[in-house]
């Protein structure tokens, strides 16, 4: 009941920042997750409980979703679902999380003058096919998709209500990808789906609170330094799992 209980703060507060940013929240999500559970079991309730969430958001913002964008962005994305099943590739848990703490880092070291934006034409189907693959081999390619946002001239809303249903997309194809390929584990009750959806939603509604009071600077401003802070984490927690397997090897070996 204690890891339910922490899950379910995890779900909460992972929604209510996504509400808000649209990112961070999965990376946060994702990696609680792992801690429990194999990587097949937390990709597919990442998935199942990011659904949630993002269908709330799609439906609070519905109309400032910008459709061209999300047109192209899911034609790429079934590109790239189409291709990565041939492979069935299921990556350990430090890989997603060096994966996951990395991102933002490689981000920061692009130079902003090679950031394409997502309104030019054909980037939304590039970012589409970019963004899936890494979801797919990371499991939250949101940090990578804010690449192509972050040039273009659409408002916080549309940014958010936009990414969302892009995001929905994915979640989607994430829970076909890993579902098909290992299923997921039997320790998860039943009746555990109902409230923990209930609190993703509980936690991207009261995110419009806070929207509504930022500027698109701060918007900005803010979801960089949050994204910085989790990418940290992430990779102290991706040293210490690799250290524990070379640990491992090595008092096998000897």
């Amino acid at each position: 009941m204690f890891s339910l209980g922490v899950l379910g703060a995890a779900i909460f507060l992972s929604s209510f920042v996504s509400g808000v940013f649209n990112m961070a929240g999965g990376m946060i999500l994702l990696g609680v997750l792992l801690v429990f559970f194999d990587v097949s079991t937390g990709m597919i309730l990442f998935s199942i409980l990011s659904t949630a969430g993002n269908a709330w958001r799609v439906a609070t913002w519905w109309k400032h979703i910008n459709w061209p964008i999300w047109f192209q962005y899911t034609i790429g994305a079934c590109i790239a679902l189409f291709a990565l099943r041939f492979i069935a590739f299921i990556p350990s848990k430090a890989m997603v999380y060096l994966i996951l703490g990395l991102l933002p880092w490689m981000v920061e070291l692009l130079p902003r003058h090679w950031h394409p934006n997502i309104q030019w034409r054909g980037v939304a189907l590039f970012t589409g096919t970019a963004t899936t693959t890494i979801q797919l081999m990371a499991g939250n390619g949101g940090m990578f998709m804010d690449i192509f946002f972050q040039k273009s001239e659409l408002g916080r809303h549309t940014t958010v209500a936009t990414k969302s249903f892009c995001q929905t997309v994915g979640n989607l194809m994430r829970i076909f990808y890993f579902g098909t390929l290992a299923g997921i584990e039997d320790a998860i009750p039943l009746w555990f789906f109902v409230p923990a959806a209930l609190l993703a939603i509980a936690g991207t509604m009261l995110a419009p609170l806070v929207v509504n009071r930022m500027t698109d600077h701060s918007f900005r401003q803010w979801t960089r330094k949050l994204l910085f802070v989790v990418s940290a984490v992430y990779l102290m927690r991706a040293g210490w799992l690799y250290w524990g397997q070379w640990a491992a090897s090595t008092s096998s070996g000897g």
